[in-house]
């Protein structure tokens, strides 16, 4: 496999999350090479993890994937109303099944009270439903309980016989997939294929069994069954500590510096002067804060590259700002300058890892946080072209 040359770097007139196509096709060809020719499910709930969920899913099937996956039905019909026609499964909505089944989008079944609620809409739109049963083999969360699972297969065998429904595939979620070595997920497996053979023992032959996110496509053969369901690597990110697996990035944030200043020794930066200038040094504002997702508790704990350059943010970050310590001799910035918030493409940047591990928490909950003045723009395969 062919690996693409790295981005160039980005230049950026206001707060930008510039998204590389190209990355995510890249990451697409290294998951199909790991799955060894299972299909591939690319994930982009949360609308693309933070990413743009149309842009992302013609990315991903342009690059091979076969399937979309989703969490909500509204996810899953702005994909269809974006021109996605490709197979979509939603595993976790409660509301809108007539809609969906319409619309040809699958949808996850977690208790016999959402089956009836499939059911009764499948009547009502004279459709038959296409379903995958999931399964609760020990995460406790969505998913057909163990103490409903007979009551679960006795009225999805109902639904089959009278039409209302087609059963497609059977699936469930891994509590401990980025330990790949963890006693657990055999105890997943093991329980999935019981209850694939449950299913089968009432005539009910689902197509694909599934159960491989990220980190279990990348290191479990055992678990890829007929379709792996990658999240976090789509988007570059790995979720095994210390490898990356080649995968590269896709986006990058990153704002101009609209502001350089000098500070005396002593001065204070930000609400509550939580840090003072240790000397005379010059600083530079970037027009990002919380409000963007650049979380207030990274407030003195983060760096940005400018330049090719690590400079420290310093002071409180703000709704709308924060402050970056060039340095006494300023660190050769000038206003319009592009800092990177984070990327990783780029020998030098900042990563989301990094953020998250600054704040205790992970990769996924930092790209998911992009939000509010942040413009996307699309680099590669699609681009350019930019969004809201």
């Amino acid at each position: 496999m062919t690996t693409p040359a790295q981005s160039a770097p980005v230049a950026v007139d206001r707060l930008t999350a510039v998204v590389d196509l190209d990355a995510v096709a890249h990451n697409i060809a290294i998951l199909r090479d790991r799955a060894g020719g299972t299909p591939v499910m690319a994930v982009v709930k949360a609308d693309g993890y933070g990413h743009g969920a149309p842009q992302i899913a013609r990315a991903a099937l342009d690059a091979g994937a076969a399937e979309i996956g989703v969490t909500t039905v509204d996810e899953a019909l702005a994909l269809r109303a974006a021109g996605i026609t490709a197979p979509i499964l939603s595993w976790l909505s409660t509301r809108g099944y007539r809609a969906a089944i319409e619309a040809d989008v699958r949808l996850g079944v977690s208790s016999p009270r959402q089956l009836a609620g499939i059911v009764a809409d499948a009547h009502a739109a004279a459709v038959t439903a296409v379903v995958d049963v999931k399964v609760d083999t020990g995460l406790s969360r969505n998913g057909v309980a163990p103490a409903e699972w007979a009551a679960t297969v006795d009225a999805l065998a109902r639904a089959v016989a009278d039409g209302a429904v087609r059963l497609h595939g059977v699936f469930t979620h891994l509590a401990h997939a980025e330990l790949p070595e963890h006693p657990f997920l055999d105890v997943q497996r093991d329980r999935l294929i019981a209850a694939a053979a449950d299913l089968r023992a009432r005539g009910l032959d689902p197509v694909a069994v599934h159960a491989a996110n990220s980190a279990a496509t990348l290191t479990r053969a055992d678990l890829r069954f007929d379709l792996v369901r990658p999240g976090i690597a789509v988007y570059g990110r790995s979720p095994l500590a210390g490898d990356d697996c080649g995968l590269r990035p896709a986006m990058t944030l990153a704002a101009p510096v609209i502001l350089i200043k000098r500070l005396a020794a002593g001065d204070g930066v930000s609400y509550g002067h939580t840090w003072i200038a240790p000397r005379d040094t010059v600083v530079g504002l970037v027009p990002a804060g919380y409000a963007d997702g650049v979380v207030r508790s990274l407030s003195n704990r983060f760096e940005v590259a400018i330049g090719g350059r690590r400079f420290p943010a310093v002071g409180r970050v703000c709704m709308d700002q924060f402050v970056v310590d060039l340095g006494p001799d300023g660190g050769g910035v000038s206003e319009g300058d592009t800092a990177v918030l984070f990327g990783g493409d780029r020998p030098g940047e900042p990563t989301a890892a990094d953020w998250g591990d600054a704040v205790g928490t992970i990769d996924y909950e930092i790209l998911t946080g992009v939000h509010g003045r942040v413009v996307r723009r699309y680099v590669g395969a699609e681009g350019p072209g930019t969004s809201r």
